[in-house]
């Protein structure tokens, strides 16, 4: 992703901010996940006019009376031929006030590994339901998977109102099972809306056909729904992803530090600590693509310069001298096992976190973790495909880590299976750790 702009930057050059937003679509099947997705992107202009003679070629072909939104998502023949979601699609839009990343994940419960990486990193959770069909169990998974993943703001869009008469009866009753629901759980930011991807109702134009609905579109609530005070904007966070030494007639003594701040405000003249070694410096500057900057924040992508050469490499962390994540080699975390062969004691995986690599053996599977009904697990000794349990890891180096609840990039990791190069895990460390 391309370097972020300072919103202070980019006053100053006379251009207004423009945020990004992240968000993951979640629901069962036939509830139309792809056809509203298609909609935000045709009602927003954001496809081109053959895509969109394609699509409305094909529904005939296939005998529709409509136009079916859906096949601009389901990229895979597959998907076309079930008329479902199984790989996780990302699709690109803007508006003149935001960009957006929409993350088209999958209901399936088979495929609950799509989903997690699809919402990992997501700002916002769209959990559809059928207003004919009401809270489904997937409904409430999806919804405990994206409370899991610490997903700040949680829509739920009620679709297919046109499929009930708009009755704004099932609307409140819909809306208030799933808010009951919803106080079990870690949501801090909730909105219901009453919408019909097909017709277009309330999904970018307010509907006249729910006066009784005074709340925001969804285009509306996605344009303005606040996540920059989301991100951890106290603990600085730098992990160094490549040094920077151009070694050119010009920059014959430039030595930077490139990657994503993770957490935190980076300035110049703030004194900080390279982790794990320990040696104190001073940020000298940082530098964009093209210029200085007088501050860094998550997620930019910077290059960091010192006032001390000191030994700096790949994998290390810059932080603030009294506000440093502790080393650690004994990781407890939840894990999403993401492969058929089963995660077991004293297995060893590699394991991968912010820029860091390392070996980890399986010391021990404390529960799984029934995502339907919250139940612990604790009799079981392995996870299978799709499951998830709490896990503790010994690693060979220690991990400059945070716990995933306070911060999302340095609270998690990957783990990879050795002999394949494959990511066969996902974890989420917990605070104890």
């Amino acid at each position: 992703m391309s370097p972020e702009i300072s919103p202070v930057a980019e006053k100053h050059e006379g251009r207004a901010p423009m945020d990004l937003l992240r968000f993951a679509t979640a629901g069962s099947v036939d509830d139309g996940k792809s056809t509203l997705i298609g909609r935000l992107l045709l009602d927003s202009k954001s496809i081109f006019e053959d895509q969109l003679e394609s699509v409305e070629s094909t529904s005939k072909s296939k005998g529709y009376d409509y136009t079916d939104l859906a096949l601009l998502t389901d990229g895979l023949r597959s998907e076309r031929e079930q008329g479902i979601t199984i790989d996780v699609a990302y699709r690109y839009f803007a508006t003149p006030s935001r960009k957006f990343i929409i993350a088209d994940t999958p209901g399936h419960i088979q495929y609950t590994r799509n989903m997690v990486t699809g919402a990992s990193t997501a700002d916002l959770g769209l959990v559809l339901v059928d207003a004919r069909h009401g809270l489904t169990e997937q409904s409430r998974r999806h919804a405990v998977l994206l409370s899991l993943l610490r997903v700040p703001h949680l829509v739920l869009a009620v679709n297919k109102m046109d499929l009930v008469d708009w009755d704004e009866k099932v609307y409140e009753r819909i809306h208030n099972e799933f808010t009951a629901f919803a106080t079990k759980l870690n949501i801090p930011d909730l909105e219901v809306i009453p919408i019909s991807a097909l017709q277009g109702d309330n999904v970018v134009n307010r509907s006249e056909n729910t006066p009784w609905y005074h709340g925001p579109t969804l285009m509306h609530h996605l344009e303005h729904v606040h996540v920059a005070s989301d991100r951890d904007l106290q603990d600085v966070r730098f992990p160094v992803q490549y040094v920077v030494r151009p070694k050119s007639d010009e920059f014959h003594d430039y030595r930077g530090y490139a990657g994503m701040v993770a957490g935190g405000v980076l300035k110049p003249g703030d004194e900080v600590v390279v982790l794990p070694s320990g040696m104190t410096s001073t940020i000298e500057a940082i530098d964009l693509f093209d210029r200085e900057i007088t501050e860094a924040f998550p997620p930019m992508s910077v290059t960091v310069r010192l006032a001390d050469d000191v030994d700096v490499s790949r994998g290390d962390m810059i932080a603030r001298i009294n506000n440093a994540p502790k080393p650690s080699q004994d990781i407890d975390a939840m894990v999403c096992w993401m492969t058929n062969e089963p995660l077991k004691p004293r297995q060893k995986l590699a394991i991968k976190h912010t820029t860091r690599s390392a070996r980890a053996l399986v010391k021990d599977i404390q529960y799984r973790l029934d995502v339907n009904s919250l139940h612990r697990d604790q009799d079981t000794k392995e996870l299978g495909l799709n499951e998830i349990g709490r896990v503790q890891l010994r690693t060979t180096l220690p991990l400059l880590c945070d716990p995933y609840s306070k911060n999302r990039t340095t609270g998690s990791f990957i783990l990879i299976d050795e002999a394949t190069g494959v990511t066969v895990g996902a974890g989420m460390i917990n605070s104890g750790a």
